[in-house]
Formats: structure tokens, C-alpha cells, sequence
């Protein structure tokens, strides 16, 4: 696919093979599996890919990348949902997938040091001897540094917090190929400006995270879960509100909608009515999940909640959590062929409700499913529509509806995304989200880090990089 490129393409692959040798590929299926994700946007395929195995890699990478004047876009596994790693205008894809190791632990700290290509799945199979496990869990298997880039959460975020929350220092490769190391192990720290925030969410725009120190918690003695339906959403928004409000510690709350359910049901042959639906997930000792498991049946109770079903075996734990876990596909199913443009705000929990009915009368009239998942826990939730892109009828109307769930998120003090990131896929939203001022700070930070603008263009904040039509 032709891009704008201002680069010269041959000379670039050219100082790139010959600096990295076998750690590039120009092959045409290489390239054109890293000029997407799992979104709907159209593929921007990059001039070559560098396959990092090392921080030295990536410093060599970018200083080829500034002399040529090529940008250079990092990649974890490419799971994100906003268009993060097209590369608009060409350039290199820097895949630090390689890149897995973990480099140490401090049991007795309980944090780690981790390369950014591991992903969270074997960096907990790996911290298992351990007792000690990494909780921030988005749902696909992504990268840690991806994670970071995109400060990334997803359904244990209402009891462990986000990437935000869980990340004590980074090592970064800057614009200009200086190595950067940012943070310490101390818990906390008033020493300077915090950097290690400043790259966390930044999206590969501001340089490339190579390496983290991360906290870790303690494996629970015992876990439970349950699961509970409402003949109303109300109920089980309401509910999900006074859970948060009681301060009961629930590990994830997670609600599907009936059309959710419905999905689930036939995608992964369930018996769940199609009701509206809460998902818990409770740790601690064994009486303390099984008190935590009751008050939540209480609370439900009292606001419509039946059928409540709770269990603490492993097995039976998978069979409560298989719906949700399977709920992205079990939408697409509903349409096969189609693809699934997924929304993504947060609102403050005590708005959650509101935004969540008045979104579900907005769902009514359109001409495609657009059943609804929510991590109701930190007031975010998803609509996934289920969307013929060939058609420009359905397009319109899904980009006009995704538009007025953002008006209306912001509106009840709100963000257009709680996760995903902006990428190029939301980028129109943020001139309605942030001031004029808090924009001009951030094309002032961009100025001052990436002074040519060849960190990942055209992504995250407006009116930075080439213009595109995207």
C-alpha cells in the first residue's frame, strides 16, 4: 500500500541490513502483518521491520531512522485497537517482541525487571515459584512494553489500578538514541519530574520502552467467583455502584448486557438467560472470599439480582469466566465476515449507570448488533459494533454514534478512551477532551523530545506529524 514518505525508501533499507543484517526483513507478509492490529483501520505498511533483540538494536535502529529521516513506529504483538502501529507514512517497525527476558526479582520487594517484549502471560507463568504475580491483565496476550505505551488496564484495574499504578521505572531509548533510565525500585519518590509517567500512555511517541520495573502482588491463599442476572440494566448498574460505594475489595466486576449474553451463549453453547449480567472475582483468605462473595449476593439481591451462582474451584471458576472471556468473539459471530469497531470510554462511577442507559437507547435505531461490555468496576465499558466496512452507510452511522458515546462520556466528566489509547483511531476526540492548553503541552513535550517528528506520526495528539486521512 503507497504511502507518503518524504524518506528515501532504498537507503533506508539499505543502512538498515546493513548495520542489523538478519534482525531486518523486508519480506512482504512480514511487513503486512506489521502494518495493522486487531482493529478495523486500514493496513500502513512500514518500509522494513527490525526484529529487537536488544537494547543496542533499538539505539542503532533510531540513530539510522534520525540521519535518514524515517519514522520509526515500535511493535509488541500489534493487539491494540486504534490504529497504534499503521505506519502512516512508511518507515520502520521496530518489533521488540524478542525481546522476553526476565531480568531479575526481588521476592522479598515483590517487584520485577522485565525486557518490554515479554508479554504478561509468561512473565506470570515465570513468576508462579514466585508466589507473586503481575495483575494488570487487558485480555489479549500483549507485551508489557506495549502495555505501558498504551497504559493499558482491563478487569483486575479496579483493584490493582492500571499500568499508571503498577510501573516503578523504565528504560527508554529516546528520539535521538540515547538510553534513558528512568525511576527507581523505592516505592515512592519526590526526586524531580516524574518520567516515568511522562512515557507511560505516550504511545511510542516520545521514544521506545525497553525495559520495566514493575510491582508485583501476592498470589492470593484463595479465589473465588460469581455470577449474577438482572431483569434490568439498571439493576445491575445500580448494583455495580453501591459494590464500589460499600468498599467491597472485589478483585473484577465485569457486566454483559443481554445481546452480550445472547452472543455468549450461542458462540460457546451456555445456558445463561439473556439478562443483563455481573461478574465478580474475589481474593483473599478462604472466609474472606466466601464473606465477600455473600455481602455481593446481599447488595444484588436488593437491587433485582437472581440466580446467583458463586464457586471456588479452579474449574468451576473457568466455567463462571468463559462468557466474558469469550464475549469479543462470541459479538463478531453475530455477524460472521464483519468486522468489530469497538468503543471505549469511562466515566466516573457514580455516572455509570446514566451513561450506560442513555448509550443503550442510542443503540436502538442502528443497523448493526452493538451489544454491550463494561469493566463497570472503574466505570468503563465497551460497545462492540459489529460492522460491514464496505458499507458506508453502516460506517457513517458508526462513527456518528461512537462520536455522540464520546459527547456523552465527556459530558458526565468523562474520557473518550479508559484503555485502548488514541492511536490514529481517536485522535479526532482529543481537541474535545483536553484544552487548549493542556494540547499546546503536549506538542510543546513532543517538540522538546522528538524534535523531527519521526516517533510513531500522526498518533495521539492532533495537529503534530503529517496530515492524514485516515
Amino acid at each position: 500500500m503507497s504511502n507518503n514518505k518524504k524518506h528515501d525508501t532504498q537507503a533506508l533499507q539499505d543502512a538498515l541490513v546493513a548495520a542489523l543484517g538478519n534482525k531486518v526483513s523486508l519480506n512482504p507478509n512480514v511487513l503486512a502483518a506489521h502494518g495493522r492490529d486487531e482493529s478495523y483501520h486500514r493496513p500502513y505498511l512500514p518500509n522494513a521491520v527490525v526484529f529487537a533483540e536488544q537494547t543496542q538494536d533499538v539505539v542503532t535502529t533510531l540513530q539510522i531512522c534520525r540521519e535518514l529521516k524515517a519514522p520509526l513506529i515500535p511493535f509488541g504483538i500489534g493487539s491494540s485497537l486504534e490504529g497504534h502501529v499503521g505506519a502512516l507514512t512508511g518507515g520502520v517497525s521496530l518489533d521488540l517482541s524478542g525481546m522476553t527476558r526476565l531480568l531479575e526479582v526481588n521476592a522479598e520487594d515483590m517487584d520485577c525487571r522485565v525486557e518490554a517484549g515479554i508479554d504478561r502471560v509468561r512473565l506470570n507463568e515465570e513468576l508462579r515459584d514466585t508466589g507473586l504475580f503481575f495483575p494488570i491483565d487487558p485480555g489479549a496476550p500483549a507485551t508489557l512494553g506495549g502495555m505501558a505505551a498504551t497504559r493499558a488496564s482491563g478487569t483486575n484495574a479496579v483493584k490493582f489500578g492500571t499500568m499508571r499504578d503498577n510501573v516503578l521505572g523504565l528504560t527508554v531509548v529516546t528520539a535521538n538514541g540515547e538510553v534513558m533510565r528512568t525511576g527507581t525500585r523505592a516505592p515512592k519518590s519526590s526526586a524531580g519530574y516524574d518520567l516515568v509517567r511522562l512515557f507511560i500512555g505516550s504511545e511510542g511517541t516520545l521514544g521506545v520502552i525497553t525495559e520495566l520495573q514493575l510491582k508485583l502482588a501476592g498470589q492470593p491463599e484463595a479465589v473465588s467467583a460469581a455470577v449474577v442476572q438482572f431483569d434490568a440494566v439498571e439493576g445491575a448498574t445500580q448494583s455495580a455502584i453501591l459494590v464500589k460505594q460499600m468498599g467491597v475489595p472485589v478483585a473484577r466486576m465485569e457486566f454483559l448486557d443481554a445481546r452480550a449474553m445472547g452472543a455468549v451463549n450461542a458462540f460457546s453453547k451456555l445456558d445463561y438467560a439473556e439478562k443483563p449480567t455481573l461478574f465478580f472475582e474475589f481474593h483473599g483468605t478462604e472466609a474472606w472470599v466466601e464473606e465477600q462473595a455473600r455481602l455481593v449476593e446481599e447488595i444484588t439481591e436488593t437491587l433485582g439480582g437472581s440466580d446467583f451462582r458463586w464457586a471456588r474451584r479452579q474449574e468451576d471458576r473457568n466455567a463462571i469466566w468463559r462468557a466474558r472471556h469469550d464475549a469479543y468473539y462470541a459479538q463478531l459471530a453475530l455477524r460472521p465476515g464483519m468486522k468489530g469497531i469497538t468503543t471505549d470510554v469511562c466515566v466516573p462511577i457514580s455516572r455509570l449507570a446514566d451513561c450506560i442507559e442513555e448509550t443503550m437507547t442510542d443503540i436502538e435505531p442502528l443497523p448493526f448488533p452493538a451489544p454491550i461490555v463494561g469493566h463497570v468496576g472503574d466505570g468503563n465499558f465497551h460497545c462492540l459494533l459489529v460492522v460491514d466496512v464496505e458499507s458506508e452507510t453502516e460506517m457513517r452511522a458508526a462513527k456518528d454514534f461512537s462520536a455522540r458515546l464520546v459527547e456523552r462520556a465527556l459530558r458526565m466528566g468523562g474520557t473518550c478512551t479508559g484503555e485502548h489509547g488514541v492511536g490514529h483511531g481517536k485522535l479526532a476526540y482529543m481537541e474535545q477532551e483536553h484544552d487548549a492548553a493542556s494540547l499546546a503541552m503536549m506538542r510543546t513535550l513532543k517538540q522538546a523530545l522528538d524534535p523531527e517528528g519521526l516517533m510513531n506520526p500522526g498518533k495521539l495528539i492532533p495537529g503534530v506529524g503529517e496530515p492524514l486521512t485516515v
